[in-house]
């Protein structure tokens, strides 16, 4: 959902540029779609206070929201977003979160510094499949000829602590939490959400919970953190619940240090089966290995 992960590619050598950028293009296609945070399900949000605090009428009904998404394990996903100056994407695909994340994913880029990068390998689009100890990115033919003709990119995430200026952890953190979580914790932890009435949306009839978050007046300290992190001061989150208590729709809005964020997605069929399977071994190479030798081609002479 943040550029955190993103921030760090501006300043990388050309010759490892494209690599990084691809890592950080596919997580916040996953964070974007997922919304993801640094915890999982099951993590305890912390509950507002004073003036702050929820009628309990609406918090049992954002908890309900927590309860059937952690249940339902995967859903389909389709997301526009658009963060300031260095991206705006669309996004589609499966995502699944019972147990270990796994994942399909469409990413077409539309705009923004780092989809000028990625066109300019001819890779506007991307498919990445994510898998429970590694995630694959396939590029397009420019991007492979420079692999030795190999269409995918292997990214151990385990390997991502490589990249710059720690956004290896935050996109590390992003893979592996493809459950629509973090919209609700926010509005849990913010204390200002209200009930915004009922819309039909998509065919479905829904309830729209509005609420803003002012991160300096968060109550829970791990997702205070994550947004100081990433810049961001106020956003304003909206979600969309169906009668299973499930997110149909969400819409998230704030001012990053690289300019506005905004994101929508919509999610459907809850419960559909995710299959993914790793690419072949012969079209594959791993990304340790394409950031090692881009560094080594790109160092001064001794």
């Amino acid at each position: 959902m943040r550029d955190s992960g993103v921030r760090g590619v501006r300043g990388l050598r050309r010759g490892v540029r494209p690599v990084v950028a691809t890592a950080a293009l596919v997580a916040v296609g996953v964070a974007m779609s997922a919304c993801s945070s640094s915890g999982g399900p099951d993590d305890e949000v912390a509950e507002p206070t004073g003036a702050a605090r929820l009628d309990a009428r609406t918090a049992a009904a954002l908890h309900a929201v927590e309860k059937a998404t952690e249940l339902a394990g995967s859903a389909r996903v389709s997301s526009s977003s658009v963060m300031g100056d260095l991206l705006s994407m669309r996004t589609a695909g499966v995502l699944g979160w019972a147990g270990e994340p796994v994942g399909r994913l469409s990413i077409t880029y539309t705009g923004g510094e780092l989809a000028e990068s990625m066109r300019a390998l001819n890779s506007s689009s991307m498919e990445a499949r994510l898998l429970p100890d590694a995630y694959y990115a396939k590029v397009g033919d420019k991007f492979a000829a420079q692999m030795h003709g190999k269409h995918w990119i292997r990214y151990d995430y385990d390997d991502l602590a490589d990249l710059p200026g720690g956004s290896g952890t935050y996109l590390k953190d992003q893979l592996r939490n493809t459950a629509p979580i973090q919209p609700v914790k926010l509005l849990l932890a913010s204390g200002d959400v209200r009930r915004a009435g009922t819309e039909t949306v998509r065919g479905e009839r829904t309830t729209h919970y509005s609420g803003a978050v002012e991160v300096a007046a968060l109550a829970d300290s791990a997702l205070k953190e994550q947004l100081v992190q990433a810049g961001v001061a106020t956003e304003t989150v909206d979600i969309w619940v169906n009668a299973r208590n499930l997110l149909v729709k969400k819409v998230e809005q704030g001012e990053l240090s690289s300019g506005r964020m905004s994101s929508t997605a919509y999610y459907s069929a809850y419960g559909v089966k995710v299959t993914v399977a790793a690419p072949e071994g012969g079209d594959t190479a791993d990304f340790k290995d394409l950031l090692g030798n881009s560094e080594a081609s790109s160092a001064p002479p001794g």
